[in-house]
Order: C-alpha cells, then sequence, then structure tokens
C-alpha cells in the first residue's frame, strides 16, 4: 500500500514497484523507500554493476515497519498488526525482557537487514535461522490478514474546507497517492471526520510531518497529515467535527494543505467518495 506525495514516504508500507527516473540509483531508491539495499537487489535478481535505465520498474519488497509510542509492548503490535509476538522477536533480535524505546522502529517483515536468513536446500517451507552461532528451526508462520471493516453506512464528513490539490490515484513516475490533499490557509481547523479513537499523533513518519490517525469504530481509519498543531494524542476519544488540529505545511510539502486519507481497515479507499 503506498501514498505518495511530493518527498513523502509510504504510511503503512511501500508500493509494489518504482520506475525509474533520471538520475535514479539503488541506493537512492532503498533511502527513499526505507528499504535495506540488499532486500532491492535480491527482490530484483540484479547482478553487478547494478545499472538503472530510465523507464525499467523495479518490485519493492515490503519492508514495513512501526515506530514505538508511549505504552507500546510487543503484545500490542502484535494484535495490531497481525504478527505474531515470537515473529516480532525473531525479526528484530530482541531477547529477554524485551524492552523498546519510544521511537524504535520494530519491523513487522523480514528483511536482509533485520535478520539472519538461509535458504534451505530442502523443498519443505521449514527455514534455518542463525543468530548467535546457535541455530535454530523456525516455521513461517502466515500473516494474518488484517480486521475487514464494516460496510460504511453513513458518510465522513470533510476534515477541512478547501481546493482539492492532489487527487486520489497514481500521479506519475510511479508515484500513487492513497488520499487526496486539500489546500487551506495555515491555522485552519481541522476535524476529525468522524468519531472515533486517536490511534497516532506524532512526526515520526518521514514525509508526512504532524500527523494523526483516527481509528473509527467500524474499523475504519482516517489520516490527517502535514499539519501545524496538534491538539490530540494517542489515546483520546474524539467526536465528530472535533477540532484535532491546524492546517500547516510541514512534511513533504512546501504549502499549506491537509493530506486526508479514508481507509476500509488497510485498504485505501478514494475520499471523495465517501464524504457528503
Amino acid at each position: 500500500m503506498a501514498l505518495w506525495l511530493t518527498g513523502c514516504a509510504s504510511l503503512f508500507g511501500t508500493p509494489a514497484t518504482v520506475t525509474i527516473d533520471k538520475g535514479d540509483t539503488l541506493y537512492s531508491i532503498s533511502k527513499r523507500y526505507d528499504i535495506p539495499l540488499r532486500d532491492l537487489i535480491d527482490a530484483n535478481g540484479l547482478r553487478p554493476p547494478y545499472t538503472l535505465k530510465v523507464g525499467q520498474v523495479l518490485r519493492l519488497p515490503a519492508t514495513s515497519y512501526h515506530i514505538v509510542s508511549r505504552g507500546d509492548t510487543l503484545y500490542a503490535i502484535s494484535r495490531q498488526y497481525g504478527v505474531g509476538v515470537n515473529d516480532l522477536k525473531r525479526i528484530n533480535g530482541l531477547s529477554y525482557p524485551y524492552t523498546l524505546a519510544i521511537g524504535q522502529k520494530v519491523m513487522l517483515q523480514g528483511s536482509a537487514a533485520s535478520s539472519s536468513v538461509q535458504k534451505s536446500s530442502s523443498k519443505t517451507t521449514r527455514t534455518n535461522y542463525t543468530r548467535n552461532k546457535t541455530q535454530t528451526k523456525y516455521t513461517p508462520r502466515k500473516q494474518k490478514s488484517y480486521p475487514a471493516a464494516k460496510t460504511r453506512k453513513t458518510k465522513f464528513m470533510w476534515p477541512v474546507q478547501g481546493t482539492i490539490v492532489s487527487k486520489f490515484g497514481t500521479i506519475g513516475k510511479g508515484r500513487a497517492n492513497d488520499g487526496i490533499n486539500i489546500k487551506a490557509a495555515k491555522g485552519t481547523a481541522v476535524k476529525s471526520a468522524d468519531a472515533g479513537t486517536v490511534a497516532y499523533a506524532g512526526n515520526e513518519l518521514k514525509g508526512f510531518g504532524n500527523l494523526i490517525l483516527v481509528r473509527h469504530n467500524d474499523g475504519w481509519i482516517t489520516a490527517y497529515a502535514h499539519n501545524d498543531r496538534l491538539l490530540v494524542k494517542k489515546g483520546q476519544k474524539v467526536k465528530r467535527g472535533e477540532k484535532i488540529a491546524t492546517v500547516g505545511e510541514t512534511g513533504g510539502v512546501n504549502s499549506p494543505q491537509l493530506h486526508f486519507e479514508i481507509r476500509s481497515g488497510k485498504k485505501a479507499v478514494n475520499p471523495v467518495n465517501y464524504l457528503p
């Protein structure tokens, strides 16, 4: 799933592919998408000298992660993303007592940078993992699907009034916008599109500036990025139409605007279809 603005990173993961533009290198792409260089090379079967051509399409392996905030535990993170606790320990090389630090990146899927993976010559699904010179066998567990949202019976309200300056969908050069960008004056009130609970409020996600995620009672999620001021905290209950932030130009934008997303569970949908 990809959300792309000017200079923005993915909110919930990485896009499936990227089209090479002039000046792109494997290193610049790995840094832009926060993907280990070796993972990028292996995913595309590339060989030295790793020359890229304009127009070439590269597959981007999913290397999503969770940024730890106050109160987070491995168990809570495993429940939120449907990843086993033991998997999180293994992927991130964590050992007892599994202490997490605020701002720490917890990888949700394995990567060459986060685990030492040795491919088994066996035709079974069993894989050998080596760490600290001790070899153990691990059978990969199928990741649980994200809980499906209920059918939406009522429409969301507009979080801010203004002109849409970036539409939902493909915006060229292999990039896509998972929401809409609404131009408004700096300081304009940003309102919650419906009642729910603040799932995230911070600025740790590169490119999004001051960001708020609100999880609604029916499983839907709304996102509000590039804010100037955040007026709510994680875990706080908010009402429909409640002021939660003010419009700003933080993150990967150069003018005051709100990036707004609506997600049915984990799937991004066109906000315009769910607004009055």
